[in-house]
């Protein structure tokens, strides 16, 4: 998984990003290029454009017969599963209904925390540090945004 939270847990409103922070698109692209991203469908249509380039796209939708150019879909989480089988990481990157339906699933998670509370619709509401072992950790300030956040590598405990 990997998803950028508020420190209360919210990772969306009105269908987009709470906050904007364009090291941490940096860091999604690093770390997703090159691999499978697998997410809902109202993820997919909050993408300023899609698919991303470098990456391979399964929307999960229960629309059997939705289809969004340049990706694939699946119906369900084990369809999107099978659809991965065999692949050395592929990331799930949202939304919130996404995030808990994989979340038991997980072996790693890429985190993005901003150290201060957002209004939101959507939250990362699973989430329990008890569940991870902190792999590495950045530490950084947004100057204009005037905000603490971390980069925060973790693994299933």
């Amino acid at each position: 998984m990997i998803v950028a939270m508020a420190q209360n847990g919210a990772i969306g409103k009105d269908n987009d990003l709470l906050f904007h922070l364009p090291g941490d698109l940096k860091r999604f692209k690093a770390i997703t290029s090159g691999h499978t991203i697998i997410m809902g469908r109202k993820t997919l249509l909050s993408l300023p454009k899609w698919p991303l380039p470098n990456r391979r796209h399964i929307v999960i939708t229960s629309d059997p017969h939705a289809r969004f150019e340049g990706c694939e879909t699946a119906n369900t989480i084990t369809e999107a599963i099978a659809k991965v089988e065999g692949e050395q990481e592929a990331f799930v990157i949202g939304g919130g209904t996404i995030y808990e339906q994989f979340y038991p699933l997980c072996a790693k998670l890429y985190l993005t925390k901003v150290e201060q509370d957002f209004a939101g619709d959507t939250f990362f509401s699973v989430f329990n540090e008890d569940d991870w072992a902190v792999d590495s950790r950045e530490d950084l300030h947004d100057e204009k945004n005037d905000f603490d956040y971390s980069y925060i590598n973790l693994s299933r405990k």
